[in-house]
């Protein structure tokens, strides 16, 4: 599980327009639809071709809790594609993006300051330039540390600088522990 990539997401299925699909045969059919044949849901699935018609039939309604998982994350991935890449756009043009977190945050300071880490919870308004980097690094398959160090360098920037009004001098924010995540547009 990623914490940063799927906080991205779901800030992203916030801007969709309609719900996407719910019971299991419309997220399969959909999946059909989107891969054209249920071979290639199958494979995406780990599941068999039969139980993918199956499902499409409605002859099987209720699945196991890891398929229902990978069926909804699946469909949510592709669902609504315009809306998805508009609402990215705006974030990275004009919107920027608001972190929300709660985690262990410190950073490394000349001597003489306090640069304990210690546990804060932060909401803070980003600048549409991280947005576009967070965003940017997340399509090119960037680990979770990636996300997390253009998050901290964010931090960094906007809420311990005070975008270069003070703390000229820091070096790196340590962004560690972390309990709660949520990014909004």
């Amino acid at each position: 599980m990623s914490l940063f990539g799927d906080g991205l997401d779901t800030a992203v299925q916030k801007a969709f327009t309609r719900p996407a699909p719910k019971s299991a045969g419309a997220q399969m059919r959909y999946l059909v639809k989107q891969l054209k044949g249920t071979k290639p849901v199958a494979q995406l699935l780990r599941v068999s071709q039969r139980t993918v018609e199956r499902y499409v039939k409605d002859q099987i309604k209720k699945p196991r809790p890891d398929l229902a998982a990978r069926l909804e994350r699946e469909v949510k991935k592709r669902w609504q594609p315009q809306i998805r890449a508009k609402a990215r756009q705006t974030a990275a043009t004009t919107g920027g993006i608001v972190i929300d977190t709660r985690a262990r945050v410190g950073y490394t300071a000349p001597i003489g300051s306090t640069d304990e880490d210690r546990l804060r919870h932060l909401t803070v308004a980003l600048p549409p330039r991280y947005a576009a980097r967070l965003f940017e690094a997340q399509e090119q398959g960037a680990t979770e540390q990636r996300l997390r160090e253009i998050a901290a360098e964010a931090l960094k920037e906007v809420y311990f600088q005070d975008n270069g009004r003070r703390a000229g001098q820091l070096e790196e924010v340590r962004f560690t522990d972390i309990e709660h995540l949520e990014f909004d547009l």
